[in-house]
């Protein structure tokens, strides 16, 4: 064997099976070693951050990493807004990244780069340049053991040109996973201790938190003990609907987190870090828990989440106590004009079972949570790292994880834009997604976060940075162009006869929803003010205002 077909079985001895792909000359020796692993699946993407979103939303629904091929420093840099999303997520991902042969690096050719530093920024855990073929499986293994710990993250493995194709590469067997351990005894006590003080009490719950064993055993605690369930504000993977404890998300608008938290004396962290305010905003605290809370940890990301809920739930003798739980239910379908709420409302009522929802809506989808609460369960993922261009190749990876289960991406105009190239991975693969575009040829959510940082008044040339109008994009046609089936819907009716088709027939499938902006107008205008009294109102007002605008 020569390296690269060495590697490619000690991948898939470890349980490795999918290679998302954007390669160039130097890991063609990789490529060409495909072929001799029947278990490796090859998914070319035409563009770096659609292999590393892939990546990202594959290991959200598998639990263990897929393997992403990049050609060079430059494909990194091109890939590395997901991974960053990924390593935020404490999500699990091989990263390969060919370079240039060890003895051509001397010449500083056009495309040479300092991979190692590039990668440190989203695999500060784990950048390793393998130096020779006889030692490239050990370094693969190390990657491997890396990446799918717990905490999971991005380890990266730079695999030069004459490694892949040396002579004399010889597999390594991966070790078994090591089981994650739970809380230790006196910390569950020491919880325990501070549940049954009576003070008000939440616990924060995010990562493997928000899977049903964890989330099941948090709502026994809740129903015993009166504690509050609060999620993290984008969860890496959350599972929700009818038949699970229903659990209210952390605000993305610092206010309305500060409306949240405000009256709480106790938060406890599953799995999950302390909430602060996504940007620093003039005058206004960046750490969002109330002075007079204090912060305890009940189980760290390395630790296993479900296990020490369970085990805190039995020191609190909670583990009998009957759970709330969501109860089944649906909005009427939307008739009239398309606006985004309308758009979530249909949505909620015609959402399948099992289905995986991708949320990448941005305004446009702070209905989606309200609407599809009741629905059949379904997995939720989100934008957990912020860097927007996550959710059209996230749906990419997840319905390669899980091709017997519907995926829903709902995706903003301008978002959708950074990877659009993932519609033809879709195609290609024949997956079974179907996209909801919010097209309102606008980036709405920085029109709110211009009055928010307190900026100048925006003239003509701040505004024009800000709209997506002059020429408006064509969903439709650029994902037909592609070999996606897409329609347009401007109306209710035509959206939910799209869905409705869209998810009764193999995907994938694209509907443009041209829709206005959900926070225009009047609403942006007064939305700024509204969220400066927020912490001077009565707390009940408070609370129905923030549920009114963002539940």
């Amino acid at each position: 064997m020569n390296g690269a077909q060495a590697l490619m079985k000690t991948l898939a001895d470890a349980g490795i099976e999918v290679c998302f792909s954007n390669p160039g000359t130097s890991e063609m020796h990789f490529v060409a070693a495909l072929d001799s692993e029947p278990r490796m699946r090859a998914v070319l993407c035409l563009f770096e951050g659609v292999a590393t979103g892939a990546a990202d939303g594959y290991a959200r629904m598998m639990d263990k990493p897929a393997a992403v091929l990049l050609h060079l420093g430059c494909g990194l840099g091109n890939g590395l807004a997901n991974l960053h999303n990924a390593r935020k997520g404490k999500v699990p991902v091989l990263n390969i990244v060919g370079d240039h042969a060890t003895t051509h690096t001397q010449y500083d050719a056009q495309l040479q780069s300092d991979i190692e530093t590039v990668a440190r920024n989203v695999s500060p855990g784990f950048v390793r340049t393998s130096q020779t073929t006889a030692a490239l499986c050990q370094d693969a293994v190390d990657a491997i053991v890396a990446a799918r710990g717990l905490p999971g993250q991005v380890a990266t493995l730079i695999l030069p040109a004459d490694v892949s194709w040396g002579e004399g590469g010889q597999p390594c067997p991966p070790p078994p996973p090591a089981p994650p351990q739970p809380a230790d005894a006196a910390t569950v006590q020491a919880i325990a201790g501070l549940i049954q003080s009576g003070k008000k009490t939440a616990l924060l719950l995010g990562g493997h938190a928000l899977r049903e064993p964890a989330l099941m055993a948090a709502a026994h605690i809740a129903a015993h003990c009166g504690v509050q369930l609060l999620a993290e504000c984008f969860p890496t993977r959350m599972q929700r609907g009818a038949g699970l404890p229903p659990v209210e998300r952390i605000a993305y608008l610092a206010e309305m987190a500060g409306v949240q938290l405000a009256t709480l004396e106790q938060l406890i962290l599953v799995d999950a870090k302390a909430p602060v305010s996504f940007f620093a905003y003039p005058g206004k605290k960046s750490y969002l828990v109330p002075d007079s809370c204090q912060v305890h940890t009940l189980a760290t990301p390395e630790q296993n989440a479900a296990a020490s809920l369970e085990q805190l739930a039995a020191a609190l003798g909670a583990a009998q106590a009957q759970p709330r739980l969501q109860a089944p239910q649906r909005p009427d379908r939307p008739r009239g004009r398309l606006t985004a709420p309308k758009v979530c409302k249909a949505v909620g009522a015609l959402l399948p079972e099992n289905a995986i929802v991708i949320d990448e809506a941005i305004t446009s989808g702070l209905m989606l949570g309200l609407m599809t609460a009741g629905g059949p369960r379904h997995d939720l993922i989100t934008l957990t790292g912020g860097a927007i261009g996550q959710g059209l190749p996230s749906a990419v990876g997840a319905a390669i994880a899980c091709p017997d289960r519907p995926v829903i991406a709902l995706i903003g105009d301008g978002t959708a834009m950074y990877t659009i190239q993932a519609l033809w991975s879709m195609a290609r693969e024949q997956l079974n997604v179907t996209v909801i575009i919010f097209n309102n040829a606008s980036y709405s959510v920085l029109n709110v976060e211009l009055d928010r940082v307190g900026a100048d008044e925006a003239g003509p040339k701040a505004q024009s940075q800000l709209d997506l109008h002059g020429p408006r994009l064509n969903f439709a046609q650029l994902a037909q162009g592609m070999g996606v089936h897409a329609v347009r819907a401007g109306s209710a009716e035509d959206f939910c006869q799209a869905l409705e088709y869209a998810l009764a027939q193999p995907g994938p499938h694209l509907i443009e929803a041209l829709v206005p902006e959900s926070l225009a107008g009047a609403k942006r205008k007064l939305l700024p003010w509204l969220l400066k009294s927020l912490p001077h109102l009565p707390q009940p007002v408070a609370q129905a205002l923030k549920r009114k605008i963002a539940p």
